[in-house]
């Protein structure tokens, strides 16, 4: 079992940024993937950016150049880095792991980009 806690939502004006963390505990050893998807009610659920444990990275097309994924192997964490956020940014933003037994979801926090 793997437990995830996403934090670091909240309201931001358009063109801001927000730092949002995932923290992962229980069986993390057996983790070789990482992934932030969001999900409004427009879009429905769309991945957003993904790690692997190799350090494999990739994006979706609408946030490359924008955000940054990054994994901190010593405090178990995966942050993603959102820069000049767009109201098209506006979302549930929510972790996702996935360990040889299966893929673990986080409860995922809540981003508005509004002025």
């Amino acid at each position: 079992q793997v437990q995830l806690v996403e934090s670091g939502g909240g309201l931001v004006q358009p063109g801001g940024s927000l730092r949002l963390s995932c923290a992962a505990s229980g069986n993390i050893a057996s983790i070789y993937h990482f992934a932030w998807y969001r999900q409004s009610p427009v879009k429905g659920r769309e991945l957003v950016a993904t790690v692997s444990v190799g350090g494999v990275i990739n994006y979706a097309d609408s946030v490359k150049g924008r955000f940054t994924i990054s994994r901190d192997n010593a405090k178990n964490t995966v942050d993603l880095q959102m820069n000049s956020l767009n109201p098209h940014d506006t979302a549930v933003y929510i972790c996702n792991v996935l360990t040889a037994t299966g893929a673990y979801w986080g409860q995922g926090t809540q981003v508005t980009v509004s002025s």
